[in-house]
């Protein structure tokens, strides 16, 4: 064994959804750095163009990207040609696209409800569906799926009956699908991070921290002291999860969820 391969994603094509800021964004980058020739995807094209060219500056490497709306069969299934016969065989699938809306149960719109299940779960459904017999004709892949905790555990307070819920579903999703593909050599896994410090995040964090009468800084001291490691989450933390799921060294590892969370699934 060489163990400085486990990480190497050298003439591996990779693709991630949601790639265009965030956490996806990192994790192209990360791709880029261990060797891979990487595409992002996501709706808008001016975030798509200004992600590409932040991450060349980054990695020196160039990108491509694809408008692709990820909850639009049609849009995905040409995706997935496009970008398999522009790049190669793409064997690393990423999908950290999702998207979450707040309401208490007797107010929650069911079509809110329906598109946060739309946009978390089917379109992951959709993304496996048309990259997945690309891999098996090389019969290899690996399909990546950014979940969460609570997927796993439920909030306190009220309001998130749909994100909850699609991140159950889609955790039960990448379980089924690693027994589906299994067999033609296509690892399914996801991780599951906590609540990130993102710059959509940081908006919540200052309207929450101005309800409770204190500043931000107190807020997030309050909301870590729960945590085993008493600190908050950023995107940089699930970067090396994300790696470790993509590369070789997790070659015999399908169907898990990780959870680089700081510790609350152990105490949650």
């Amino acid at each position: 064994m060489d163990a400085t391969k486990l990480f190497d994603l050298t003439g591996k094509n990779a693709i991630i959804f949601g790639g265009a800021g965030g956490l996806g964004q990192l994790v192209a980058e990360a791709f880029a750095q261990c060797g891979a020739k990487v595409a992002i995807a996501s709706r808008g094209e001016e975030k798509l163009a200004k992600a590409c060219a932040e991450l060349k500056e980054k990695t020196g490497k160039d990108f491509k990207y694809y408008v692709c709306d990820a909850t639009d069969e049609a849009a995905v299934a040409a995706t997935a040609k496009k970008a398999n016969e522009e790049m190669g065989p793409i064997t690393i699938l990423v999908n950290s696209q999702g998207m979450n809306k707040k309401h208490p149960l007797e107010e929650f719109p069911v079509d809110e409800f329906e598109a946060v299940m739309k946009a978390n779960v089917t379109s992951v459904m959709l993304t496996a569906k048309y990259f997945a017999p690309y891999m098996k004709e090389v019969h290899y892949g690996k399909i990546v799926n950014v979940t969460s905790v609570r997927g796993k555990i439920a909030t306190k307070g009220p309001g998130n009956a749909a994100y909850c819920s699609s991140k159950g579903a889609l955790d039960m999703l990448t379980k089924v699908l690693a027994a589906e593909l299994g067999p033609d050599g296509i690892t399914v896994n996801g991780f599951g991070p906590n609540i990130m410090a993102t710059p959509m995040m940081t908006k919540v964090f200052e309207m929450r921290a101005k309800e409770a009468g204190i500043t931000v800084e107190q807020y997030l001291k309050n909301q870590a002291a729960g945590l085993p490691l008493r600190r908050m989450s950023d995107p940089d933390d699930c970067v090396g999860t994300a790696l470790f799921l993509a590369a070789p060294a997790s070659d015999f590892m399908t169907g898990n969820i990780l959870y680089p969370d700081g510790g609350l699934t152990a105490i949650g």
